[in-house]
């Protein structure tokens, strides 16, 4: 008698593209363990320590019996007024803590935002390049993302008439990262006006995700959607967290903040899913939020350094165009000068197999474009010490020369 096969992975599943960043970092941390001078260019995280304040508050809530048990889904209230007031004027009020979800990280912000508005069949609009998870959570909500791209002489920035022109009656939303990863572009506070009117004017959902709101450089002034076009605060949804200002990925606590009923409907999604986030990070991200701000300043002193410094040792390289990012800790260098040439005996057509062959002539980690959905392109994150940032770029030169 046969076995009736097992059905394994659902369709849903099975289609989700693994994380290209966190595969590479991966990849060259393994080749790192393994005895190899590996210089790693891969990850989206600060390589500081978590402010002493920070740490020193979760260490007291450690010891606070309250930690020990279920607290609510939606998060801490102390917490939730403290992203409430963070905000500050959303719409035409402050919002409240009932506007307010605390997630495990950002991820979650973005993966529940989707599935709150998001229907089968629904069309996203998607500015390329973009974050690797932002198509896989539309597509697990149901949704087709509809990448939108701005290539380097755009400065990686989409326009009203772009939008406009993949804008059909089946788009609902409009996915808006300013500072953006991967490209550290900023747009105006003129262009997200113009945008923010386009998608009020058009009935569209913006899902803003300001994750890297305090990290822009040379005076550029960021200005978030919600200040801009205060009118679009009952279709928009604000993404953020600790993770990259204060140097706290590991901690996971993000948020999201909007409209009442769509974040009750994701706090319901939430109760269901993972229930509170850990009480012990979430009173650390309270102290991250009320707390000294100076340690902020200093990373974004740090980073800025870093900016110029790999920027202008990229420019030396001739097979690479690479921009000045002015926010964020990437950069995004068009790599087309150096495709389809021999290197080392080798030859790489795409940006991915330019990756792998960097990876294993230079022993240099890097992001290909196709991640970012715009390949002829690799990323590279200055979020490293500078002695490595040296050591990194210089193989690169050496290896392009």
């Amino acid at each position: 008698m046969s076995k009736k096969p097992i059905h394994r992975v659902s369709t849903r599943l099975a289609a989700i593209t693994p994380s290209a960043t966190l595969a590479i970092d991966a990849k060259g941390k393994a080749l790192k363990a393994a005895g190899e001078p590996v210089i790693n260019f891969a990850p989206g995280e600060p390589n500081f320590d978590t402010p002493a304040n920070i740490v020193d508050a979760a260490l007291v809530a450690t010891k606070d019996p309250t930690s020990y048990r279920y607290t609510p889904g939606d998060g801490l209230l102390a917490l939730r007024e403290a992203v409430a007031q963070k905000v500050g004027v959303f719409g035409d009020a402050v919002p409240s803590a009932n506007d307010v979800l605390i997630t495990n990280g950002g991820k979650q912000a973005v993966y529940q935002a989707c599935a709150a508005i998001i229907d089968v069949g629904d069309e996203v609009l998607l500015p390329a390049p973009y974050w690797t998870t932002y198509p896989e959570t539309i597509k697990l909500a149901g949704g087709v993302p509809v990448p939108v791209v701005a290539d380097i002489t755009s400065d990686y920035k989409v326009t009203v008439e772009a939008l406009e022109a993949a804008r059909t009656d089946k788009t609902i939303a409009l996915v808006f990262c300013s500072p953006s990863n991967p490209t550290g572009a900023v747009y105006s506070p003129e262009e997200v006006k113009a945008i923010g009117e386009w998608a009020l004017e058009n009935g569209i959902w913006v899902l803003s995700d300001d994750i890297y709101e305090a990290l822009a450089y040379d005076g550029v002034e960021v200005v978030p959607m919600y200040r801009a076009v205060p009118e679009i605060a009952d279709q928009l949804i604000v993404l953020n967290g600790v993770a990259k200002s204060y140097a706290m990925t590991g901690w996971r606590v993000g948020w999201m903040v909007g409209p009442a009923d769509v974040i009750k409907a994701a706090g319901a999604l939430q109760s269901h899913l993972t229930s509170n986030v850990n009480n012990i990070a979430q009173k650390a991200a309270l102290e991250a939020l009320t707390g000294p701000q100076e340690a902020v300043g200093e990373m974004r002193e740090a980073f800025d350094r870093r900016r110029k410094l790999i920027v202008s040792m990229l420019q030396e390289i001739e097979a690479f165009d690479t921009p000045m990012p002015q926010g964020a800790f990437y950069v995004y260098s068009s790599v087309e000068g150096a495709l389809g040439k021999e290197i080392n005996g080798r030859v790489a057509n795409t940006s991915s197999e330019l990756a792998d062959l960097i990876l294993d002539e230079a022993l240099v980690a890097v992001v290909p474009g196709e991640a970012f959905g715009t390949p002829g392109y690799i990323r590279l994150s200055y979020a490293v010490f500078d002695e490595d940032l040296v050591e990194g770029i210089s193989r690169l030169q050496a290896l392009f020369a």
